[in-house]
């Protein structure tokens, strides 16, 4: 496997991290059984990256983390999880909490249903705007000092807020959704960033499957929350179906699949770029493995852009209020 480091401050890590959000029911359901094979099939490729959110499944990810991870020695993974987000029992959103108090509650029932005595990685899902970022990554920084959290990462926010985090304590990587079609972090986000030392994990890599190759129009069932976003409902949805048509000429000429070339397309943007794969089936993350093995040179990476401009997709990647909500899209 290959290893990308974590920024200047974090350890090193697989060039590929493993997403387990999808395990939890957020794409519809899914099958615990497999879920677990691939996250057992992850490590045994060299996957050291886990990474979770508490409120996925409302607890049920990090609780089905813990079993796959029961026998598995601690030093094997790394564990990159997000905390903040509140729901309520119908399974809705209801804001974020960046309190210091919060944040150290939040922090006590993960290290309980994961079963472990530290969190590799800890970051919030979302800035609060109620709550200065100093604030909430000083609680963090506290949990540090006392041994229950190894490093700080941040997700989605603007390159303000990185600067502001990065001045109460070293940051080492930005989660933020980055993808052939979700380019809007490369103009003043990701330079910040590479000018901190902090380095992206990137989720959404195949825009939660749309440019994966796999999708068709009638996927979605009625628990997909894929369904609200904009990407994949009408006109919008046609015209990004295109776009990966498109990208599929290109990797056949590579003798790729397409999901392969829009993961290698992300790891070819820099070093310091490790994209999170949302496989939550073993075939899915065998093919995600095979991206390690595609090189792009740069006739390849012409015809990528040529076949996905920046700019082409249709449709915001959240509905209205959640990227109101973003701060990475304040800039």
């Amino acid at each position: 496997m290959q290893q990308r480091h974590l920024g200047a401050t974090g350890p090193n890590t697989s060039a590929l991290g493993l997403g387990c959000m999808g395990m939890s029911g957020m794409y519809g359901p899914s099958d615990r059984a497999e879920s677990i094979a691939t996250i057992h099939a992850a490590l045994d490729a060299d996957i050291d990256l886990i990474d979770t959110g508490d409120f996925y499944g409302m607890g049920h990810n990090e609780l089905l983390i813990a079993e796959a991870l029961k026998r598995v020695p601690r030093d094997r993974y790394r564990l990159s999880v997000k905390f903040g987000a509140l729901r309520d029992p119908a399974g809705g959103w209801s804001g974020f909490d960046g309190r210091p108090a919060a944040v150290k509650n939040f922090l006590g029932y993960s290290l309980q249903r994961l079963g472990v005595d530290h969190i590799d990685i800890y970051r919030p899902a979302r800035l609060d705007p109620n709550v200065p970022v100093e604030e909430t990554i000083g609680a963090i920084a506290e949990l540090v000092q006392a041994g229950y959290v190894r490093h700080i990462g941040l997700s989605e926010v603007g390159a303000e807020t990185l600067r502001r985090a990065a001045a109460v304590h070293p940051i080492c990587d930005l989660q933020i959704e980055y993808s052939l079609i979700s380019r809007g972090m490369e103009t003043g986000i990701l330079p910040t960033a590479r000018a901190l030392g902090i380095a992206v994990t990137a989720y959404g890599v195949l825009s939660r499957g749309l440019i994966s190759g796999h999708w068709h129009k009638d996927a979605l069932t009625p628990a997909d929350f894929r369904g609200h976003s904009p990407r994949f409902q009408g006109e919008n949805l046609d015209r990004n179906l295109a776009l990966v048509e498109a990208l599929r000429a290109v990797a056949a000429a590579k003798g790729a699949t397409v999901a392969q070339v829009a993961i290698a397309w992300v790891m070819a943007q820099g070093s310091d770029i490790i994209p999170v794969i949302g496989a939550r089936r073993r075939d899915r993350l065998a093919e995600a493995l095979g991206a390690l093995d595609l090189t792009l040179d740069p006739a390849s990476l012409i015809a990528i852009e040529q076949a996905v401009p920046h700019g082409a997709a249709a449709g915001d990647r959240y509905p209205e209020a959640a990227m109101a909500a973003l701060d990475s899209e304040r800039g």
